[in-house]
């Protein structure tokens, strides 16, 4: 059950609806979840800096089970993200980070109960 949190000084008419939709499913195929498990809240028209400047950008976390545990998994994840938000965003990579959270089973909740227990 990954939870993507989009953090971006963008205009929120700079997603459209099928973006959502595409970067749920494309983050699904990278991390090798199903689609109908992802999460993804977009907080679109922040005040942000990144890298001595307040041009456009984004702040992309991934909180994950199982897949965003090591150095080598998020350095493959890392090159296919940032191959896709550079795509479909129009922003070079460094206006572009990253940042991967593992989680535990017990640590996200879902039915009344946590995933350790269903």
């Amino acid at each position: 059950m990954p939870f993507l949190d989009l953090l971006t000084n963008l205009p929120a008419s700079s997603f459209p609806e099928d973006f959502l939709k595409k970067l749920c499913s494309f983050t699904a195929d990278v991390l090798g979840k199903p689609d109908d498990r992802m999460n993804l809240i977009v907080k679109p028209g922040l005040p942000m800096w990144i890298a001595g400047s307040c041009s456009p950008c984004v702040v992309l976390s991934i909180s994950a089970i199982g897949v965003t545990d090591t150095a080598d998994k998020n350095k493959e994840h890392s090159a296919e993200l940032f191959r896709y938000l550079t795509r479909e965003l129009s922003l070079t990579e460094d206006r572009i980070v990253l940042q991967f959270h593992k989680l535990e089973p017990h640590q996200v909740g879902k039915k009344g109960t946590v995933l350790s227990f269903l």
